[in-house]
């Protein structure tokens, strides 16, 4: 309970202290490419996450197609 309680000190906090740093036009300006930054780090994660999942779909290893060809000559 102790860590929970400095957990929730902890985010209210941060809270605000964003909200000071955004009172400033500096702080504005630097909390505005923080989140850009992350915005980025984002969406390149999601398109490389979809990349992968895209190449696994499309293998014939993910057990869509029955093959005879790949199966080993003792299972047929």
């Amino acid at each position: 309970m102790k860590s929970f309680l400095w957990f929730v000190i902890g985010v209210l906090g941060g809270f605000v202290a964003a909200h000071y740093v955004n009172k400033d036009p500096r702080g504005r300006d630097a909390l505005a490419e923080l989140d850009a930054r992350i915005t980025e780090f984002t969406d390149r994660m999601t398109d490389a996450y979809r990349a992968q999942e895209a190449s696994f779909s499309g293998s014939p290893a993910s057990g869509d197609e029955d093959d005879a060809s790949e199966r080993p000559a003792s299972a047929l």
